[in-house]
């Protein structure tokens, strides 16, 4: 209880998954949280629920690709508290496909919130931070910013990139007593088993998934990784195998990956490439 009592923590995508299972973990554990979303209506019903649960916890709508607007939440968070204790960078969206299927705009979306949001939220907390002297940045990533599984090109593109950021940004905020973890879930029972698919059968491709971690024990991980100060939070036992076969054996890892492809060809429902 001493580790999270009286911080206050800013969580971006806090309106479900993740996002809100971590808030509800902090806010039991003496937190005030933020819970920042782009579904300012969810983030709402998020930070009442646990209002009533006797914890504390305010909402507000937040579009992480806009960095002005996460400027003006950030600020508006420490001022208001005198403090920004936590800052999770959270938010995150997938569209699953080959990439000879994304179009431009399949991309921008999936890099500008995943990669650009996690950008746009150091920038606007990190030199707070330092003026503060302390402070923790949380950037979830992905399994798939460690290993690259079939089917999530620009997930993978967008969270190797958060992986890197949060890898040198550890050692650079050392220095000024900032702490930096990154947050890598393998699969995880959120919502985004119900994201944007491209000519793949949805049904198919869900079904041939592996059981799903509950999201309440990957926030239970997060938590106890962000209190112990863990540069990698690797959740799931599944993901820890994939990852150290990966740095074992790069070569082999990316062959058994490249294994997967003939499962996804199996599923496609459309050969016409889009430009």
């Amino acid at each position: 209880m001493r580790g999270f009592s009286g911080k206050v923590a800013i969580i971006t995508g806090g309106a479900s998954g993740i996002g809100k299972a971590v808030g509800e973990q902090l806010a039991r554990k003496g937190a005030h949280v933020v819970l920042a979303d782009i579904n300012g209506a969810k983030a709402n019903e998020a930070a009442e629920s646990i209002i009533r649960a006797g914890h504390s916890a305010t909402a507000a709508e937040l579009d992480v690709t806009d960095p002005e607007a996460v400027k003006r939440l950030v600020d508006s968070v420490a001022s208001e508290n005198d403090r920004l204790d936590y800052l999770f960078n959270n938010a995150g969206v997938v569209v699953f496909g080959e990439a000879r299927d994304f179009s431009y705009e399949d991309w921008r979306r999936v890099i500008d919130t995943n990669l650009y949001g996690v950008v746009n939220g150091v920038a606007a907390a990190y030199s707070l931070m330092i003026e503060q002297g302390f402070g923790h940045i949380v950037n979830t990533a992905s399994l798939a910013g460690l290993v690259p599984p079939v089917g999530l090109i620009s997930y993978v593109a967008s969270k190797y990139g958060v992986v890197g950021l949060s890898n040198a940004l550890r050692v650079e905020g050392a220095r000024y007593g900032v702490k930096v973890s990154v947050v890598c879930p393998g699969l995880i029972d959120t919502p985004m088993k119900n994201s944007k698919v491209l000519n793949l059968d949805r049904e198919k491709l869900l079904g041939a998934v592996p059981s799903l971690l509950p999201v309440d024990e990957c926030a239970r991980v997060i938590v106890g990784g962000v209190e112990r100060n863990k540069a990698f939070i690797v959740v799931t036992p599944m993901a820890k195998i994939a990852w150290a076969l990966h740095r074992l054996s790069p070569n082999l890892g990316m062959w058994l990956w490249g294994r997967q492809m003939d499962k996804l060809q199996a599923i496609r429902i459309a050969d016409e490439v889009r430009v």
